[in-house]
């Protein structure tokens, strides 16, 4: 059955009022590896609608997955019921307009491209080589394929297809426990370097060999690992939207073109960089073009959807932040590793919140292989820490950045399997605060 066809007939004898269609059709096949062995293989396949109704400035939305005639007629009832009690909403105006079509581009369908067999057989090469020095692979290799749709009663009708590839391996010492991570992502296996993936995990195990440390409380020079600078930033860019903005949440408000940061930070939110799990539309069926965040340290834009243009007088630009790129700079690792004379390596981080949005204000732990560099080397494993800072200022300190950028997958499964990349270099922070150990790796 044409799910959507049936909602818009049944819209049809609703005139007053307006509407928007979102439409996922996804599939996805899911591996899952523990103690180097496949734990469990699912592939899964689903749909899911989010439809939202305005009438009178009020507006009200609501999902189905798996969608019948049976559930739409009944959640349609009960959205109509509910519509008329709501208050209204005095800034909204009209639901988005801008037509435009992204062009037509090539999406290889991984699912098919990368099966079982081969998942499996690239598994095998990368615990076989870790195997000889006491370490086990755990982790996830994910591929998806998913169609999307957007329509809205202002004629809009866009849809999109995507196939990203997500692969995690942390590998875990077998009587230690030490943990190193390494991740891919992106939309063709092609672009996938194998020997260059399982160098850069055993690079990290290299650096495991000598006994686990603790570190004081205290100001470090830390290097931030790509992952690392993507994660801080992502949470950055929670206050560059319009929304942020608009409820006093943003750090940048009243910032539109100050010199925030020093003349080495640069932050493009670009889903044209082939590098990227890419997306063809933003908010709202928006199309999705390159945006400057933070331009040589000027902050130069909010990202701004339909309703906020309206409300606010911002640009409209339609970007959400998805496709994150910071610029390179000009420095090698192993200089910015020669150049600290007592401070730490951070791969990863972990269960990270705001204390402050608008202060940027953050805590969290570091994760999956910390190190202590001493006199310009590598020496111990460290326990992981917590930390208390502000993103703003760890970017304030920023005095060097790697001369090439890595791509960093991240996922969500909440709803549907979400795969997105940032693109980062490493990055030497000046006096980053370290709040304490947890003495446990």
């Amino acid at each position: 059955m044409d799910f959507i066809a049936y909602i818009k007939d049944q819209l049809k004898q609703q005139p007053q009022l307006m509407w928007v269609i979102y439409s996922s059709t996804w599939s996805t096949d899911f591996l899952r590896f523990y103690r180097s062995q496949t734990n469990y293989n699912i592939s899964k396949n689903n749909q899911s609608l989010y439809l939202e109704l305005y009438k009178d400035k009020r507006n009200y939305g609501f999902s189905i997955n798996d969608p019948t005639q049976a559930k739409i007629d009944a959640a349609l009832k009960e959205a109509l019921d509910i519509l008329d009690k709501l208050p209204p909403d005095p800034d909204f105006v009209d639901l988005e307009d801008d037509l435009t079509l992204a062009e037509p581009r090539e999406v290889i369908n991984t699912i098919e491209q990368i099966p079982l067999k081969l998942k499996t057989a690239i598994l095998n090469r990368i615990a076989d080589a870790v195997r000889p020095y006491g370490f086990e692979i755990y982790g996830t290799f994910v591929c998806c394929h998913s169609q999307y749709r957007v329509i809205n009663s202002n004629h809009l009708d866009k849809s999109s297809v995507s196939s990203p590839i997500f692969l995690e391996v942390k590998a875990v010492h077998k009587d230690s426990e030490v943990t190193v991570l390494e991740n891919f992502g992106g939309e063709d296996l092609a672009k996938f370097d194998e020997q260059g993936f399982t160098s850069g995990l055993l690079r990290k195990i290299e650096h495991c060999k000598n006994p686990v440390v603790d570190v004081e409380a205290g100001e470090y020079d830390v290097i931030l690992a790509p992952r690392c600078v993507a994660e801080f930033v992502q949470y950055l860019t929670w206050g560059m939207s319009a929304r942020a903005y608009d409820h006093h949440e943003s750090f940048f408000e009243d910032k539109v073109g100050v010199q925030v940061f020093p003349p080495h930070i640069s932050i493009t939110d670009d889903p044209t960089d082939p590098d990227m799990i890419r997306l063809d539309y933003g908010s709202d069926g928006h199309i999705y073009k390159p945006l400057k965040l933070i331009e040589n340290g000027v902050f130069k834009a909010f990202m701004c959807d339909h309703y906020y243009h309206r409300k606010t007088g911002l640009p409209k630009n339609g970007n959400t932040g998805s496709c994150l790129s910071i610029s390179p700079g000009e420095s090698s690792l192993e200089e910015m590793i020669k150049s600290v004379q007592n401070g730490l390596y951070i791969s990863s981080l972990h269960y990270m919140n705001f204390i402050n949005m608008k202060e940027t204000s953050i805590t969290g732990l570091t994760r999956d292989g910390t190190f202590l560099i001493k006199d310009g080397e590598i020496v111990n494993v460290v326990n992981s820490l917590r930390f208390t800072e502000k993103i703003e200022r760890i970017l304030r300190n920023v005095t060097a950045l790697e001369n090439k950028a890595h791509i960093t997958a991240f996922s969500d499964n909440y709803e549907n399997f979400d795969i997105t990349s940032i693109k980062a270099p490493h990055a030497l922070i000046r006096n980053f605060q370290i709040s304490s150990s947890t003495h446990t790796i």
